[in-house]
C-alpha cells in the first residue's frame, strides 16, 4: 500500500490557504493574512495569553511566531504585556482594532468550512476529523517522546 496522506494534508493545506486568503479578500478584510487570522483565531477565544500557550495553540514554532507577531503588532492587531505576577513573561493581547474584525472572520471561516465539507454527511465528517485527531496524536506524541537527537524523515512533505 502507498499511503499518501501526508502528500495529500500538505496539498490540502496549500489550496485551502490560498482560496482562503481570496475569500478574505472579497470580504475586505484585509487587516490580516490567513496564517494571521489563525493567531487571531486563537486569542479571540483566549485573549491575553503566554507565547508559549499561543505557540501550542497554533501550532506554530516560537520563531515562526515571534515574527508574525512583530507584523501583527505593527498592524494594530495586537500588543504584548507584561504579566502582572511574573515580569518575565510576555502576555499576548488583542487590541480593540482586532476584536472588531472577529465576526467578519466567522463569516469566511464559515464559507471555508461549507467548501471543505461539500457533498459530505454528518457522519463522514464526523469520522474524518476523528481520523485527523488520531494522526495529530500520533505526530504529537511522536514529537514529545523525541524531543533528544532524533532525526527528521524526508517523506516527501512539508509539516
Amino acid at each position: 500500500m502507498k499511503a499518501e496522506g501526508g502528500y495529500l494534508i500538505s496539498q490540502i493545506k496549500q489550496v485551502s490557504a490560498r482560496i482562503f486568503e481570496k475569500m478574505l479578500a472579497k470580504a475586505g478584510i484585509d487587516e490580516f493574512n490567513g496564517a494571521q487570522g489563525r493567531i487571531l483565531y486563537v486569542l479571540w477565544q483566549n485573549d491575553n495569553i503566554p507565547i508559549v500557550e499561543l505557540s501550542k495553540k497554533t501550532g506554530l514554532a516560537k520563531t515562526t511566531l515571534t515574527s508574525m507577531l512583530d507584523r501583527m503588532e505593527g498592524a494594530n492587531l495586537i500588543s504584548r504585556v507584561y504579566d502582572s505576577k511574573d515580569r518575565r513573561q510576555i502576555r499576548i493581547v488583542l487590541t480593540e482594532h482586532a476584536r472588531t474584525l472577529s465576526d467578519k472572520y466567522e463569516d469566511v471561516s464559515e464559507q471555508m468550512v461549507n467548501v471543505y465539507y461539500t457533498g459530505f454527511s454528518e457522519e463522514e465528517v464526523l469520522f474524518f476529523e476523528n481520523t485527523l485527531r488520531r494522526v495529530l496524536n500520533n505526530l504529537q506524541e511522536k514529537e514529545n517522546t523525541n524531543d533528544k537527537g532524533y532525526e527528521r524523515a524526508n517523506n516527501g512533505f512539508s509539516g
